[in-house]
């Protein structure tokens, strides 16, 4: 099976300015591609050859394991932003009330786990086996799912989604990504 990179259902100077084109361009066109580009040569000629992605997630390792937890991370990352905002749907607005407090305690203690990543990484918002809301950090290529965890939603803290428009500036990144998250399809991902 030949793994390819999507196509975003927005044009690369849609998210701007909280996301640059210029972003897009490398985040999405170079570094999501070349995790694509990566997996594909090597699973060809492996057990890995015909499963998809998650799968490829649950049981490979190493760099097999790396590349395709990025390539899946990427997917859902780009697929829950959106250039227009979305309104908080009900369902999700009262469980992260119960799970957080409030949807702004949320939104802080997301933010909170998502800039003090020590290094590259992902912050998760998932549900657990019990259907409770949990934040999730995770290093490197992790993955919620090898744990167990349905995700919901997630922002890429890795340098590359946010080093040509914000620098250094982790947390500025995180405030502006907030108005592009599709809250329709984070609800929509709930049991």
């Amino acid at each position: 099976m030949i793994h390819s990179v999507p196509e975003l259902p927005y044009g690369h100077d849609a998210l701007a300015p909280a996301i640059s084109a210029e972003t897009i361009e490398f985040h999405y066109g170079k570094h999501f591609q070349t995790y694509v580009d990566n997996l594909n040569k090597m699973v060809e000629g492996s057990p890995y050859e015909d499963m998809e992605i998650e799968e490829i997630v649950m049981k490979a390792g190493g760099a097999v394991f790396n590349n395709a937890a990025q390539a899946w991370n990427h997917d859902f990352y780009f697929r829950t932003l959106t250039p227009v905002p979305v309104q908080m749907p009900e369902l999700l607005e009262e469980k992260l009330t119960k799970a957080f407090g409030s949807v702004a305690d949320f939104k802080s203690e997301f933010i909170k786990a998502a800039a003090t990543i020590f290094g590259s990484g992902w912050a998760w918002l998932c549900e657990d086996k019990e259907e409770s809301l949990v934040i999730v950090k995770t290093q490197n290529a992790d993955n919620p799912l090898t744990q167990g965890l349905k995700p919901l939603l997630t922002v890429d803290v890795w340098e590359h989604a946010y080093y040509i428009d914000y620098r250094n500036r982790r947390a500025a990144y995180l405030e502006a990504i907030w108005n592009l998250i599709d809250w329709e399809k984070v609800a929509g991902r709930l049991v």
